[in-house]
């Protein structure tokens, strides 16, 4: 069951996903409410399954990894085991940072990031490529984020 989000809900939704460190009372001010009105939505967008979890944004650069590489893969084939497999593959894999199962021209999508080109064409080379099942990879270096 859905549940019907008003103007109020998705402001909150907008300051927690700007900051997701945001009290309460900040969030009360910034969306016009007050603390205990704020409070109870945000609760119930928190029960509701609206809001899935907090998470913190890493800088890439401060971590060594400043490449960042959407890499489009295609399966070689498409048995329940070739995606399970494929799947504990992204799972594991550090560099993988989100991945997709997508319609269009690949199976799948990854956000990749690595420290250099090096290290990316180490991660193309000895984690991708060797994977018995995948039949392509086609990758794009991302060179700015726009949002």
């Amino acid at each position: 069951m859905h549940k019907k989000l008003d103007k109020f809900d998705f402001a909150i939704l907008r300051a927690l996903e700007a900051d997701g460190a945001l009290t309460n009372a900040a969030i009360a001010e910034k969306v016009g409410l007050s603390t205990s009105q704020c409070s109870r939505r945000r609760s119930a967008l928190e029960a509701s399954g609206v809001i899935v979890g907090y998470h913190a944004r890493l800088d890439p650069q401060a971590m060594g990894r400043s490449l960042r590489a959407v890499v489009r893969v295609n399966l070689a084939s498409h048995s329940k085991d070739s995606a399970r497999e494929f799947t504990s593959l992204v799972t594991e894999s550090e560099e993988i940072l989100d991945a997709f199962a997508v319609s269009g021209d690949a199976d799948y999508v990854l956000l990749v990031q690595c420290a250099d080109l090096t290290a990316f064409a180490n991660f193309v080379h000895d984690t991708l490529l060797p994977f018995s099942n995948v039949g392509q990879v086609k990758s794009e270096i991302v060179l700015r984020g726009l949002k």
